[in-house]
């Protein structure tokens, strides 16, 4: 039997300001009060902002939690001097980047660029992802054709600095599916797992042809109107990127699909079926200014601008890489009550009693790193704070810490969130890169991650979901 490990942990982000307005709660806001446009695109950030922002340049590796939560804040008042869109654990790219990557994604002729965005886009992109001969494929019409064509097709136009820089054709004029509003959804979703894939196998042990199988956990709804959420990103990612001998499938978890995905891939490596499987998840477009109200009306920068995307290689263990513990996972059964004290019991104090350990044993716990200047605005709280509070609580009731040592538990054993606010992306996994770095250095034994879901948001079942696992330095 294989001992399964975590090889690699690529992150990416696409600065897309122009595409908040294309975001659910944006575009719902707007068609009741189209004066908000003029206030959203005031409040943008540029992409030096995005870029210089402190939880951004945690996400790729550039700082470290820890030091992140030593900084002081607001974060957006303290931008990192001579940041850097690359770091040890991923790379941070632009808008005319993230057109390009959606152009070189695009199959079916959806995406049209302006020749000079087309050929920014190839510039900025070329060396920077594996993606063979596809670069190729960024070409674009001239800017007063472009606009013929996109006054003539119903399609989404796409914005960059106030000017028509290209447009998302539909594909059918009566499938909702195969709308362009769809269709701009999932192209994103899959330029982005494409930009953190091609980032894993650049920078990563492996190479294309080594992977055995992609498991895709985004929260796109890739179908048609017979099917709409049946579609497999995960083959089509991993076709773009050369990884031709292998096969895949999507993963849908709400909010816990990553960590669903990356026990399911432990699995897979332990039980000899797959030797090489990486877990991939694009970014989320539907959840770009989900908070702008509250970001316009407490006069900071809309900063849900940022699409995230991940890609972890799981394989055999080498005697250096952290290991999955797949004895202690953590799961939310049914049965389960839906209180915060319910699911942290399932998912963090029974699998540690099932693996002989205390909660103090784990060094971190790596929970929804929500960034707390996204959600303080909006009225939503410090959500890892809360969260870790709950843990301490925990540990206090089974008299493994004194209450008065509270806060010396949140301090040292969590962090705070530095992720974007898209769901899937900030369900511990983000920390999973850090964890690995500092396992491998000697700094840290043992991480938890744990990830809840919310089953109910679909109407089917009121019932909450969550899954954790531990990663473990080897003996």
């Amino acid at each position: 039997m294989t001992t399964p490990a975590l090889l690699h942990a690529s992150y990416a982000l696409a600065h897309a300001p122009d595409l908040i307005r294309y975001g659910s709660k944006p575009t719902r806001e707007l068609e009741r009060d189209p004066s908000l446009l003029g206030q959203m695109m005031a409040s943008l950030r540029s992409w030096s902002a995005a870029l210089a922002y402190p939880p951004n340049q945690t996400f790729i590796g550039n700082l470290s939690p820890e030091s992140l939560a030593e900084r002081p804040r607001p974060w957006s008042e303290h931008p990192i001097a001579g940041a850097q869109p690359i770091g040890p654990l991923g790379r941070i790219v632009n808008q005319i980047a993230l057109y390009g990557l959606m152009k070189l994604s695009d199959d079916f002729d959806l995406v049209v660029l302006s020749e000079e965005v087309a050929q920014t886009a190839r510039a900025a992109l070329n060396g920077q992802v594996s993606v063979g001969d596809r670069l190729n494929k960024i070409t674009g019409v001239p800017e007063a054709q472009l606009g013929h064509i996109a006054e003539s097709e119903s399609g989404r136009p796409l914005f960059h600095d106030g000017y028509l820089a290209g447009f998302i054709r539909g594909a059918h004029d009566r499938d909702a599916s195969l709308g362009a509003d769809i269709l701009l959804e999932n192209l994103a979703c899959k330029a982005t797992a494409v930009l953190a894939l091609s980032d894993a196998l650049t920078r990563g042990p492996l190479k294309a042809e080594q992977i055995d199988y992609l498991i895709n956990t985004g929260e796109e709804a890739v179908g048609d109107r017979y099917q709409r959420g049946a579609g497999n990103l995960a083959k089509a990612v991993g076709e773009v990127v050369g990884c031709a001998n292998a096969t895949g499938s999507d993963v849908k978890a709400f909010c816990a699909a990553p960590v669903h995905g990356l026990i399911i891939a432990a699995a897979l490596v332990q039980a000899d079926v797959f030797k090489h499987v990486v877990v991939i998840g694009g970014g989320s477009l539907a959840k770009l200014g989900m908070k702008f109200l509250g970001h316009l009306k407490s006069g900071v920068p809309i900063m849900e601008d940022m699409l995230g995307a991940m890609a972890f290689v799981v394989g055999p263990g080498n005697g250096h890489d952290p290991i999955f513990r797949l004895d202690a996972v953590g799961r939310h059964p049914i049965r389960a009550g839906s209180s915060a004290q319910a699911l942290y019991q399932a998912l963090v104090v029974d699998p540690l009693a099932r693996a002989g350990l205390k909660m103090t044993d784990i060094d971190r716990y790596a929970v929804e790193l929500h960034n707390p200047e996204i959600t303080l605005p909006a009225g939503s709280g410090d959500v890892p704070h809360t969260n870790y509070r709950t843990l301490a609580a925990l540990a206090v009731m089974r008299k493994e810490i004194g209450r008065e040592a509270m806060d010396e538990f949140v301090a040292q054993r969590g962090m705070p969130g530095f992720a974007p606010t898209q769901g899937h992306i900030p369900a511990g996994v983000p920390y999973l890169g850090h964890a690995r770095a500092a396992m491998r250095d000697g700094g840290l034994s043992r991480v938890m991650v744990v990830a809840k879901g919310s089953l109910f948001l679909g109407r089917m079942t009121q019932l909450a979901d969550g899954v954790s696992f531990i990663l473990e330095k080897p003996q």
